[in-house]
């Protein structure tokens, strides 16, 4: 049997539904500017999985010349933060996998490229907070995903090798990053460009949470458990 020593998870399109959210809030501001509203979906879409100071940067290239980047991204995250006030909704089969995962013992870590008081915030108003021994943020880290740095050092807090560690990511980026840093990693996708092909990086392509852990066959697998 496989020793796992570690369950490492994506955040944002992976645990919890808030790509939706921020795209919704991206939509509504668009809209209000006369911006193409699937120019705005497509830009939106290749944003995923990337971090604040990239989706600045793609910001500033994206928006009209006469449009100020710096006071339409805090209207932008405003508008998203008013609608996480609100409730922040899990993506399929999280509460039973991390339920699962915990009465194996195992130990789990957030890796998210959100900024660290905010991604806790979010576990926590989610309810999944208390499941996670580290969370590694995108201020956390020496470099964002798609480099392998977040999982290196998700791997790192938690006293293990990342090589023995299994993934779960939406993103092209993640997953990217995951793979490289020799996690076994499973790829669940969510939002996407249209007509864009996965990424070869040797992960496995499954449609939920669920779904992995029945390949991993969860039930049968040693996991390490802290002395």
């Amino acid at each position: 049997m496989t020793t796992i020593a570690a369950f490492l998870f994506d955040m944002d399109g992976l645990l919890l539904d808030t790509e939706r959210l921020f795209m919704q809030s991206l939509i509504s501001l668009t809209d209000q500017e006369g911006i193409n509203r699937s120019k705005a979906e497509e830009f939106y879409l290749g944003l995923i999985g990337t971090s604040a100071a990239e989706t600045s940067r793609q910001l500033q290239d994206f928006l009209p010349g006469h449009m100020n980047p710096i006071a339409f991204e805090k209207a932008w995250r405003d508008a998203y933060d008013q609608r996480v006030s609100q409730g922040v909704p899990l993506r399929p089969y999280v509460k039973e996998t991390l339920e699962t995962l915990k009465s194996h013992r195992a130990r789990m870590a957030v890796v998210t490229s959100t900024h660290g008081l905010l991604a806790r915030a979010k576990l926590q108003k989610a309810g999944i907070d208390l499941y996670f021994d580290v969370v590694k943020a995108g201020d956390e880290v020496s470099a964002n995903k798609p480099d392998p740095a977040p999982y290196l050092e998700a791997a790192a807090a938690l006293g293990v090798k990342a090589e023995n560690c299994v993934a779960f990511e939406d993103s092209d980026s993640g997953t990217t990053a995951a793979a490289r840093a020799g996690c076994r990693t499973f790829q669940i996708p969510d939002l996407r460009p249209t007509g864009l092909p996965l990424p070869e990086l040797g992960q496995e392509v499954v449609e939920s949470l669920s779904a992995a852990l029945t390949q991993l066959k969860v039930f049968e697998t040693a996991l390490t458990t802290p002395e």
